[in-house]
């Protein structure tokens, strides 16, 4: 079998290509219809046990007993200030940003002239345009979870999906209606985003649209959410994001428990192509979390501001990093890393995220994460 290459997975030769990542621009940002071929099967089943597969079934009543309204359980009457929704720069921790951070110290960049106002408005355009590439991505993970129910062939596996499509069109709805009605409207969807769910969709195997969505983009969600609800003490978008966390971890760990047992069966060629798409994913994710749309918007050099976010130590970008930490140890638990003579483990390195492998996995974790139930508890 011949193997991709980095150019044939990524398009480039090296995933921190500055000049190849920045030639990815969206060119239909004012688009409302975005349309994808959906290349797959629909698959009935005719066994209709319930149950043959405990663990799904379990996520399954789980999910049963967890749905939330996110017209009626959330405090849509809280005054919101858009410059007090995230804390001020430089007072985060994160050592990239503020008036002591990394970028500041650099002088091909602005960001050293920078006075309160203008880190205010940083802050006011990172949490709108974080908002919505989330927004935006659950919307991806509606048409994904609906094409498993599908796809899929087996029932506890068709009847949990059907839950979770519920959950992601709720997940659409909040974030819309806090952008609309607390911030200050919403950024078109990342294009490296658009690339990333555009591949989800096409491929036209089942256990594909799994590990595209269910591991890598909801793996990276529910760890970005944790980190926002821990930032935030901004009341209505803390209890928004808890809620949404209660149904990612149940997506993530509804990945985990089914392609374990898939994978189980793969043949070394057939995983390390699963290899190759988690990957490519990877590098997509990373890229878009290097903001390019924000920098445009406040009027700061793209390429330059770009090129040192890539080039930073990784003690200094833990932040960045740290939005892997749910993806390695799943992959890890999935047999991916090891595969192929650890290829993906040599991949994962290269973008300096592997030291999160032995971190818990979400197989089981999602009980922990369930803020529904507590809080149905703590109300009666």
């Amino acid at each position: 079998m011949t193997m991709a290459t980095e150019k044939d997975l990524l398009g480039r030769d090296r995933a921190d290509d500055l000049e190849a990542i920045l030639a990815i621009a969206n060119q239909d940002s004012d688009a409302v219809i975005h349309s994808v071929e959906d290349n797959a099967d629909a698959i009935f089943t005719w066994d209709y046990e319930k149950g043959e597969r405990p663990a799904l079934n379990k996520l399954y009543e789980k999910a049963k007993g967890a749905q939330w309204n996110g017209e009626t359980d959330l405090p849509w009457d809280t005054d919101v200030d858009p410059t007090q929704v995230l804390p001020a720069i430089g007072s985060t921790g994160d050592p990239r940003f503020g008036p002591d951070g990394t970028l500041a110290q650099n002088p091909d960049l602005p960001f050293g002239k920078f006075g309160p106002k203008e880190w205010e408005e940083m802050a006011v355009e990172s949490i709108n345009w974080r908002l919505s590439q989330f927004m935006h991505g659950e919307q991806g993970a509606l048409l994904c979870t609906a094409k498993i129910v599908e796809t899929v062939p087996w029932i506890d596996a068709k009847y949990y999906a059907s839950t979770q499509v519920m959950d992601e069109a709720r997940h659409v709805e909040v974030f819309a209606k806090y952008l609309d009605t607390k911030l200050t409207g919403y950024y078109p969807v990342n294009t490296h985003l658009r690339l990333l769910l555009d591949d989800i969709i096409q491929d036209s195997r089942w256990d594909m649209t799994y590990l595209g969505m269910q591991i890598m983009v909801e793996g990276l969600a529910l760890a970005a959410f944790g980190f926002m609800h821990q930032l935030t003490e901004e009341p209505l978008l803390k209890q928004l994001l808890r809620y949404v966390m209660s149904d990612e971890a149940r997506h993530v760990a509804f990945g985990v428990l089914s392609l374990k047992e898939y994978y189980a069966e793969l043949t070394d060629a057939e995983l390390r192509e699963r290899q190759e798409f988690a990957f490519e994913a990877a590098v997509r994710m990373r890229d878009r979390f290097l903001q390019q749309e924000v920098w445009e918007r406040l009027g700061i050099p793209v390429k330059p501001t770009v090129k040192a976010l890539l080039d930073l130590p990784a003690e200094q970008n833990m932040f960045q990093q740290m939005l892997f930490s749910k993806i390695v140890p799943n992959c890890k638990k999935l047999g991916l890393l090891d595969a192929s003579n650890g290829w993906l483990r040599e991949r994962f390195a290269e973008i300096k995220v592997l030291q999160f492998e032995d971190m818990p996995d979400t197989g089981e974790e999602y009980e922990v994460f369930d803020a529904v139930t507590a809080a149905r508890q703590a109300a009666s």
